[in-house]
């Protein structure tokens, strides 16, 4: 299906723009942990999925996407965070609400399909 080169020029893309919106956010206590959070989790999606393409078997690549899976759900969550709490009301941050939302589903099909295959061909 080709899935797997789209999500990692995705979640790359989502990478840089998350770096540049955390250099947005309030320079107090709040803003600089939620943004500590969410760039670590912000940039470990494209990371993860960059290593599972390296990955040595189908199952470590599968372990790698499941972490990035995580790591979007993560990303999902600070961002929401941040526009519930009202610290920022950005075009940027509903775009990347919005974007994290979208990579996190291609990462769960691809996990899901990625799981199916290495059940139905047995264990490698």
């Amino acid at each position: 299906m080709g899935g797997e080169p789209n999500i990692r020029q995705r979640s790359y893309d989502f990478a840089p723009r998350v770096v540049k919106f955390v250099r947005t956010l309030p320079k107090n206590t709040v803003g600089s942990e939620l943004g500590r959070e969410l760039l670590k989790s912000g940039t470990s999606i494209g990371a993860n999925t960059e290593e599972a393409t390296g990955g040595f078997s189908k199952r470590d690549f599968t372990y790698k996407m499941s972490v990035a899976y995580r790591e979007a759900r993560e990303a999902n969550y600070w961002l929401r965070l941040l526009r519930d709490s009202g610290l920022s009301d950005s075009q940027e941050l509903e775009y990347l609400t919005n974007e994290s939302a979208e990579i996190k589903k291609m990462l769960r099909s691809i996990v899901k399909t990625s799981k199916e295959r290495s059940q139905g061909k047995g264990r490698s």
